[in-house]
């Protein structure tokens, strides 16, 4: 007979009967014209009113809100909208909710402005409305630069790609013997062939020392048709590219000054920071050309860097995106849940109907996925754990494990100023072999066996 397992108690919940929380509470509901906004009855001979979004009528709201005696505004997030919105009222002192719109369903009926923003305010007074995670104001406007960045990189690919086209258009090879045109190899070739340069042999002899292919295999790749308005898409692909090179540039700029915005945590001459395991001479990838990893120490206490995976630009990408202070996590479960990286069950009449993690296209999501991927070789504890999640799961899965695992670790460094120190593969791999061996001496056990280590 099959043995059944242990029954889970389910958590019983006191629910209390709902009670007004917050007496003082208005509810606004944002478009990009119009704001329609509710406060309690008895503040205003017209509680519901409609302002438009001139600056001018922003702080019109905030007045009338004021001589309501509001206290406490909550606001269905709609794109980019509640913005300017959201900062004004928070200038002017009110608690400010911005409520993801999935808490605001209504119930089924006529769906109307005026309705939204009474309903909005009807759930923010029995206080069953809570607030997204924005982090503090120093943190956003480093976000906001970093998230400029980002589509900063974005819109340069795009003329990358189209120089890549200009010279296949050409029959110039050069992306089948060079891994990267943008390279320092690839970039002297293309700009002296702008400059009408096309003889392969003069060409292939900007080639690096460290590059695999031969010379002579790089100049039979040049040997193109050189066609007036290819190299003519290619030369405004270039200036594309340089221009976006300079902007980057500008921003790394701006994001560099806002570090001193920070209180630094720690002093780097007392506490100066650790070598890392693998030095790099240039900067890696997207990495700006600052001392981003010492920015970072300071501001953090903790060098995030030391954990595998995460590089310099990842850690800033990630706290631009979750801030310093994790105690708006009470524990780092609220943490990888709140990430998305946690799984859950929708469960019904006992029965377990969906499992897996929630969607999630947060910026911190996607970088600690990022950073998973990397540790497919990685000689780590991690690097470990990784593979034999892969090995067991598949790939997508042993992703989204490691990043829960990568997380965690990001949690505790930064909550309990705690450093990281990675125990090796070979570490995980002998703790895994004792743990299997645990188990096959427990099944052993149950059916009346023993194990016995090999002779020899």
């Amino acid at each position: 007979m099959k043995k059944r397992g242990r029954k889970r108690k389910s958590r019983i919940v006191k629910l209390d009967s709902l009670k007004q929380i917050n007496l003082n509470a208005a509810g606004l509901d944002i478009g990009a014209a119009e704001i329609w906004a509710c406060v309690p009855e008895g503040r205003d001979e017209q509680p519901v009113r409609m302002f438009n979004t001139f600056t001018v009528d922003l702080y019109a709201l905030a007045d009338w809100l004021q001589t309501c005696g509001v206290e406490t505004v909550a606001m269905e997030s709609t794109g980019i909208y509640w913005i300017p919105t959201y900062e004004i009222l928070e200038a002017r002192g009110f608690e400010v909710l911005l409520v993801n719109a999935r808490q605001l369903k209504n119930v089924p009926g006529r769906k109307t402005d005026v309705l939204d923003c009474q309903w909005i305010q009807q759930l923010h007074t029995y206080g069953l409305l809570r607030g997204s995670f924005r982090p503090e104001e120093e943190m956003c406007a480093l976000r906001s630069y970093t998230r400029h960045r980002d589509n900063l990189i974005r819109y340069r690919s795009a003329h990358i790609q189209h120089m890549q086209k200009a010279l296949h258009l050409m029959n110039v090879q050069l992306t089948n013997v060079i891994s990267d045109v943008t390279g320092v190899t690839g970039m002297r070739i293309i700009r002296d062939i702008l400059r009408g340069e096309r003889d392969p042999q003069k060409l292939a002899a900007y080639r690096n020392a460290h590059c695999a292919r031969s010379e002579d295999e790089i100049a039979k790749s040049l040997e193109g048709n050189y066609r007036e308005e290819h190299v003519f898409a290619l030369k405004q692909a270039v200036e594309l590219y340089d221009f976006y090179n300079q902007q980057i540039k500008d921003c790394d700029a701006e994001v560099e000054s806002k570090f001193a915005a920070f209180k630094p945590r720690v002093d780097i001459q007392q506490k100066p920071l650790k070598p890392l395991k693998r030095q790099r001479n240039k900067p890696e990838g997207n990495a700006p050309d600052f001392d981003l990893r010492s920015y970072l120490y300071q501001m953090a206490g903790v060098d995030l860097t030391q954990i595998d995976g995460i590089k310099a630009l990842t850690a800033l990408n990630i706290l631009s995106e979750i801030g310093l202070d994790m105690n708006k996590w009470p524990t780092v479960k609220h943490f990888t849940s709140w990430l998305g990286l946690s799984p859950y069950q929708d469960i019904s009449g006992g029965k377990t109907l969906r499992t897996g993690t929630r969607k999630n296209k947060g910026r911190a999501n996607k970088a600690f996925r990022m950073a998973a991927l990397t540790l497919t070789r990685s000689d780590s504890a991690l690097g470990g754990y990784y593979r034999r999640m892969r090995a067991r799961h598949g790939s997508p899965k042993a992703i989204v494990a490691t990043a829960h695992k990568l997380a965690r670790i990001f949690y505790r460094m930064l909550k309990y100023q705690e450093e990281y120190l990675d125990p090796g593969a070979a570490y995980y791999e002998e703790k895994y072999r004792q743990r299997a061996i645990r188990n096959l001496k427990r099944r052993a056990h149950q059916l009346g066996l023993e194990v016995m280590p090999a002779a020899g």
